[in-house]
């Protein structure tokens, strides 16, 4: 049984953990023992983010520890205590103001993620008792909603192919007592669905899209969709090796929607709930789809081909039009879509595209609340001349080496007409680099953001 790594306080045992920012290290000293003042002082603790040092007590043994804060603002520094503390139980002598006990606590445990698939855990971790006033239970929810997507993510494609997705697929289904339908292979030519069978059908992995219902028919509906490509060669338009390596993480988007509709599903919102998840590998054979084919869609536009490495925007519209077909309140897509979003904003920061006004300022508002870094980026619609085909309806690409993100959004756009909203995510779905609360590996971006959205004040918009 898994080790419970947040205890329900209060605990007599725990030792303390006192959290101070360099602004107020000097007033904390103060008020500490003589002792612990002086041994922070000759460590010559600074309270930088994510400092630890260890305070002994009187027989040398170990009494507590003081924690560095920085600047302050930033509940997650507490997820650095997972990695920092020894094994034991501990308790946070006080929170910064304006740091809710939910967000230290929700910190410490994403900062206590380990993927241990194929390993045994390193060491027995520290347990923490949840600060005063933690919702324990939906602390819980939401660590297990990003630990269920960073698993997913982490998982090479030799375990994470289309037929294991749907398989975490159902059980997320069948735990939150939602309806579930797969269409596999041929029948996806048969139900109207070319798109994602010309991407994925050069694998032996048969391609297929994944269906979840839930909640009451005469709610405000919400359809989620989510870009599952378990891996991307970048079919005959070949990726070099050096970009082929983290290809195991293109079905972050799909990832991302399995973990927030296991989330809502706990949360039983009054809520239509439906989730999309178009599932390939984009591989190379025979059979594989080729740079300048031109390929019916779902919606009825042609489509020519010019690059096969842009093959999510094309599973994506196929999903995007049936999702639109029975014009639900919110349509929601999230894809690990372009290398150009990266370049203008990072990997820790995902653009999203609307032309809803209510909804973009939800969702800032709902990013600042989540500690969720979210960015509005323009849907600017004279780049979409780029998109133009000479023998198609429209090309999925540009020849323009500029604005990769806005056009892929554009194309997307053309197949969501009827939902009351639509937004569209490019998201990076993995941290590069270790960070406090933020293991390097797999990261469930934009799902706080979104939760906060579809449940908190900003449902309004629903």
């Amino acid at each position: 049984m898994a080790q419970e790594l947040l205890i329900a306080g209060p605990q007599p045992g725990a030792r303390p953990v006192f959290p101070v920012t360099k602004e107020g290290l000097d007033a904390a000293l103060a008020r500490m023992p003589a002792r612990h003042a002086a041994w922070a002082r000759s460590n010559r603790f600074a309270g930088d983010a994510g400092e630890l040092l260890l305070l002994p007590d009187e027989a040398g043994g170990l009494y507590g520890a003081i924690f560095g804060l920085g600047r302050g603002g930033d509940p997650f520094v507490y997820g650095a205590l997972a990695t920092k503390l020894p094994a034991g139980l501990w308790a946070l002598d006080a929170l910064e103001p304006g740091v809710k006990p939910d967000q230290a606590a929700l910190a410490f445990l994403l900062g206590s993620y380990s993927f241990a698939r194929y390993r045994k855990a390193r060491r027995e971790g520290p347990q923490l008792v949840a600060p005063i006033g933690t919702n324990l239970d939906a602390v819980r929810r939401l660590h297990r909603a990003h630990s269920l997507t960073r698993d997913l993510v982490n998982t090479p494609a030799n375990d994470m192919g289309p037929a294991e997705l749907e398989a975490t697929a159902r059980v997320v289904a069948g735990d939150g007592g939602a309806a579930i339908t797969v269409i596999t292979g041929e029948a996806l030519l048969e139900r109207n669905f070319p798109l994602i069978y010309a991407v994925g059908q050069a694998s032996p992995r048969a391609p297929r899209l994944i269906d979840i219902t839930w909640g009451p028919a005469k709610a405000p509906t919400v359809t989620l969709v989510g870009k599952g490509v378990c891996f991307d060669t970048g079919g005959l338009d070949l990726k070099p090796s050096s970009a082929m390596g983290l290809m195991k993480k293109d079905m972050g988007g799909a990832a991302t929607v399995l973990g927030l509709a296991q989330l809502l599903m706990a949360e039983t919102p009054d809520l239509r709930l439906r989730v999309l998840i178009p599932a390939v590998e984009n591989s190379v054979s025979g059979n594989a789809f080729r740079p300048g084919d031109v390929y019916p869609s779902r919606k009825g536009l042609s489509v020519e081909i010019a690059n096969t490495d842009a093959e999510g925007r094309l599973i994506l519209a196929d999903a995007l039009a049936l999702a639109d077909e029975e014009a639900p309140d919110l349509i929601v897509d999230l894809a690990t879509l372009t290398g150009a979003a990266r370049t203008a904003l990072g990997p820790e920061i995902v653009p999203f595209y609307t032309q809803s006004e209510p909804l973009a300022a939800a969702l800032a508002e709902a990013a600042k609340t989540g500690f969720d870094p979210l960015w509005r980026m323009p849907l600017w619609s004279a780049y979409a001349e780029g998109l133009e085909s000479r023998i198609a309806d429209v090309n999925h690409v540009t020849e323009s080496a500029f604005a990769g993100s806005i056009t892929a959004a554009l194309f997307l756009a053309k197949f969501v007409e009827r939902a009351k909203s639509y937004a569209h995510f490019d998201i990076y779905a993995w941290n590069a680099k270790a960070r406090p609360g933020r293991p390097q590996g797999g990261e469930a971006q934009a799902l706080r953001a979104l939760y906060g959205l579809i449940t908190g004040p900003g449902s309004a918009i629903l």
